[in-house]
């Protein structure tokens, strides 16, 4: 079991998990104590050992689902050995470009290894850092995985050609077999190389937990609502804000006890002959987190962030301080408008009442040059700082440098996107910069994926 398990660290650490020497060392000490004929007892060995987040949670689960059951499929009649001829088939992958290390990682992948692979795509992804910007900057992702997409048709090519010209020396059962068995590995292949990581559900199936709303209303979009499901969907965000109010409250009562003050308890325990019948607790109010806000105010944003922003507000009590930000092409603080109203009116005074051009293109590099002017010195280890955008900077310069000083300054970077995941690889999005940079990021484009963000933030 002992090379298993570092054959599929090795593979782990090529997809970027990060696993250290003393994490490996203390899986190989607990693997005596489970059985290693039960999974899920193996695969909780590996994964409480290797992930510490969440986020390396969920790229655990695919990495073990990839290495453990997608390259582990066994064939349908174990009594037809395709063996020679896979081998045969790699060899010849291999042999299409001898010095071209896409070609060895496929052939290694179709072998069952996907280390090589792996570490192949982790490069593709981090080339992407170049200073050059502008229209077109965004394709560089798709120009560095043509080669890969080229070398995968090569191959199905290969074993087409391989199959069709042993056709008469091969029973046509092993065929099948043969046939299946090396499509699956390419389809595999094509898509860890075509498909963005997911973040919400794990390549285990592991489901989250069940919506606060899971009604339609609760799915729907919010830039597809009508006027009419806007009205009803404010009447649903008033209960679930009563309802979490009521569990912060007792989350509150229940901390602000305190811990055991012995010389007070002593001092009680005096007219009980000095038995501690009561005891007595040191007061302290809670600790409560300090919130800055920025907000996209730009079109495609305005319908899901007006949301965020009641909810948000609604739990002002819950945390020391909120600021609030928004922007377009600059950035306005908007706190006092909401210190001073009501939410709905200080929205209303945002959008009529501020500087901001909302006509103009979205610049998120120079929104965050200002930031780092104007509010940086006020962020610090007990500041969350949420923003709330598409990422869509028009090919300017993202400032990824600025992201990750604000992340490294403050207790907690969240990025909530009310754009589908589907689209945020693509056209002039930044996401795929900023996201490694965030502590945290979140699609929000309903109800209930926001209820589900509120619920972890507050309580």
């Amino acid at each position: 079991m002992v090379p298993l398990i570092l054959d599929f660290v090795a593979c782990a650490r090529a997809a970027g998990l990060r696993v250290s020497t003393g994490e490996v060392l203390d899986c190989l000490g607990q693997a005596g104590r489970i059985d290693p004929l039960d999974e899920s007892q193996f695969f909780s060995l590996l994964r409480a050992n290797m992930a510490k987040s969440r986020l390396e949670q969920e790229r655990f689960d695919r990495i073990y689902h990839l290495y453990f059951h997608e390259l582990q499929r066994e064939i349908e009649d174990p009594s037809v050995s395709i063996a020679a001829q896979t081998e045969e088939i790699d060899a010849q992958v291999r042999a299409m470009a001898p010095r071209d290390p896409i070609a060895g990682a496929i052939a290694d992948f179709l072998g069952g290894d996907p280390t090589a692979y792996l570490h192949l795509l982790r490069q593709i992804d981090g080339e992407g850092d170049s200073g050059r910007r502008g229209p077109g900057a965004n394709l560089g992702s798709l120009v560095r995985r043509l080669p890969v997409l080229t070398a995968l048709d090569q191959a199905r090519t290969i074993l087409a050609d391989y199959l069709a010209a042993h056709r008469r020396q091969i029973h046509w059962e092993a065929r099948r077999q043969i046939d299946r068995h090396i499509r699956q590995r390419l389809d595999s292949a094509r898509r860890l190389l075509t498909e963005p990581e997911r973040h919400a559900v794990s390549a285990q199936g592991i489901r989250r937990k069940p919506p606060e709303n899971p009604d339609r209303l609760g799915e729907r979009t919010f830039s597809g609502l009508s006027p009419a499901e806007v009205d009803q969907m404010r009447q649903v965000v008033a209960r679930l804000v009563r309802k979490l109010k009521d569990a912060v409250g007792l989350r509150h009562a229940a901390r602000s006890r305190g811990l055991l003050d012995v010389k007070k308890t002593l001092r009680r325990a005096a007219r009980y002959q000095g038995v501690p019948l009561e005891l007595r607790h040191r007061r302290r109010p809670p600790r409560k987190a300090r919130l800055m806000v920025l907000c996209d105010l730009s079109g495609s944003v305005w319908s899901a962030a007006r949301f965020m922003l009641n909810m948000i507000y609604a739990f002002q009590d819950c945390f020391d301080r909120v600021r609030s930000f928004v922007f377009v092409a600059g950035l306005v603080e908007v706190t006092g408008l909401f210190d001073h109203h009501d939410i709905d009116r200080a929205i209303a005074k945002v959008l009529t009442e501020t500087d901001l051009e909302y006509g103009a293109a979205t610049d998120y590099g120079l929104t965050l040059r200002q930031f780092r002017s104007a509010c940086m010195d006020a962020v610090n280890r007990k500041t969350t700082v949420i923003v709330i955008g598409d990422g869509r900077s028009n090919y300017g310069n993202p400032e990824e440098g600025i992201v990750a000083e604000i992340r490294d300054r403050c207790r907690r970077l969240i990025w909530l996107n009310p754009e589908s995941e589907a689209f945020w690889y693509t056209g002039d999005s930044e996401m795929r910069t900023y996201m490694p940079l965030c502590n945290e990021v979140r699609p929000c484009q309903n109800l209930n994926q926001l209820s589900d963000f509120i619920r972890d933030l507050v309580l």
